[in-house]
Order: structure tokens, then sequence, then C-alpha cells
């Protein structure tokens, strides 16, 4: 399993805004993953928001990475490396949070067109371009199911303004529509274990789960460290990750998020985190 990435794999990256890593985590460890995804450590912790049409999607997030299985995958040697070639980083990576979405069959929500830095951008953050967010299938994502969904390239016109649209936060719709237009769509369709890298600034979104089929993922979002936000409490996100070897998620065994800062909805809705 080859997961470094290529020059040309930067490239595409730096023009696209996104780039899809296929097989980037083995069938064991998604099955180890999606194992504990569903424990009730993190159902426990999930929260939802609400799209226009009523729909819920439920998610969990928490900001340290821990010595837990989630916590080892963001740790990874290979996340950690491939976060530092796409942001052209010589270490300095910090984990900012990790959040497990939660897209249940025929009822799981949409999620508005957004940017990740629109609202990162709220907490105090400067530099878009020290941020991104990975996101690990944990089961098969289709058109079918409610996949996300990127304008390619729109991570070059910057950041739009966000406001809220029922419990979530959505970009401008006057530039949104205009970024239509200009851009393509692609259907970011993946197998279990495929792994999407995107760029802060790019616009995405995703339909609801209408299938009978749940679509299940887990995101990390990371920081380098001299990007300090002065708005954001946790400290994690300027913290370089203590990077582990790849072969520690399954030697370490099946070890459920148990002792994470878990966001809480009421607490922090400012955050208002999104996909």
């Amino acid at each position: 399993m080859n997961t470094r990435l290529t020059p040309v794999e930067k490239t595409d990256f730096n023009r696209d805004g996104f780039l899809i890593k296929r097989n980037f985590f083995s069938q064991e460890e998604i099955d180890l993953l999606y194992g504990l995804a569903t424990d009730e450590t993190v159902t426990n912790h999930a929260f939802d928001l609400k799209d226009t049409a009523g729909n819920r999607t439920k998610l969990t997030l928490w900001f340290t990475p821990g010595d837990d299985s989630f916590g080892l995958m963001s740790r990874s040697e290979r996340m950690v490396k491939a976060v530092e070639t796409l942001l052209d980083a010589d270490g300095g990576v910090c984990h900012f949070h990790s959040k497990i979405m939660q897209k249940e069959p025929q009822k799981g929500g949409a999620w508005e067109w957004h940017q990740d830095y629109g609202y990162w951008y709220k907490n105090g953050f400067l530099y878009p371009e020290a941020m991104i967010s990975v996101m690990v299938a944990l089961t098969d994502a289709s058109i079918e199911n409610g996949c996300l969904q990127v304008l390619k390239g729109t991570h070059k016109m910057q950041r739009f303004e966000h406001t809220f649209v029922g419990e979530q936060q959505g970009a401008d719709a006057d530039f949104v529509d205009e970024a239509v237009k200009n851009s393509e769509l692609v259907y970011v369709e993946l197998k279990a274990g495929d792994t999407l890298f995107f760029h802060s600034n790019i616009l995405h979104r995703s339909d609801a789960n209408l299938s009978d089929k749940p679509r299940w993922s887990v995101i990390s979002a990371y920081n380098l460290s001299y990007n300090k936000p002065f708005r954001e409490k946790h400290t994690s996100c300027i913290e370089s990750v203590n990077i582990v070897p790849d072969a520690a998620l399954l030697e370490s065994g099946r070890l459920a998020v148990s002792k994470a800062d878990f966001l809480n909805k009421e607490a922090e809705i400012t955050l208002q985190t999104l996909e």
C-alpha cells in the first residue's frame, strides 16, 4: 500500500484544491475504526445539526488526539507526512480537531455550500494556507448516499462571507452562484479506506442520504503551528503532533475514544463544525 504523495499529486492538489488518495487505509484498519465509530462512547457524545429541510446529521467532535485508535490514525506518519507535503511544511503540523460524521440511511441531512475556513476564520486563524481537512471514508460514499461535492479550484477564490442557514453556516449564496458558473462540480465518490485531502477554502457541500446505506466518515483538521488563533481556547491546534508509526493503529488493538475533550454543541455553538 503506497501512502506517500507524489509531486504530481501535490501539483493536482494545488490546482484543484483537493486530492483523493485511494486505499490510504486498509480494509482491516477501516473495519477497526468503523467498529469504534459506532461504539457508545462516540454516539453518546454526538450532536446533530438540521439542514434547511429539517433533516439531521450527527457528528462527534474532539480536539486533542489521544492514544485511542482514532488518535493513532490522525497522528499516523502517513497522515502527518501527507499534510506536510500539501501544506509545504517541514514539521509543525498540529491537530485542530477530528470528527466522526454519521449520516444515517434515509434520514441523514444535507450540508450547505461552505468553506471550512469560512468559520475557522471566526476562531481567529489568520492564514488559510496553513490549514487542511482530511476525510477518511469509513463506509462507501456515493451520489446515492450523499457523498461530498466540491467545486474544483474554488480555493483560489479565497474566503467568502458565511452566515447561519438554519443550524449550519453557509457561504454567501450570491458568491456561491457565481462560483458554480465558473467551476466544475465534482462528486467525491469514495470506497471505504479512500481518503480525501481538501483545502480550507474549497467550496463543498453534500446532499441528504436518502438511500438505505449509511455514509460515515472521520475528518481530521490540521493546522501549522505558526498559525496561532486569537479566539480559540483549545491548544491542540498549535501543539505539534506526536507522530506514531503507521503500524501502531493495528498493533495497539481496538481502543475506544474515552478521554477526549469532546465538543459540546450547547457550550460551543459558535464553532458550528461542518463537514
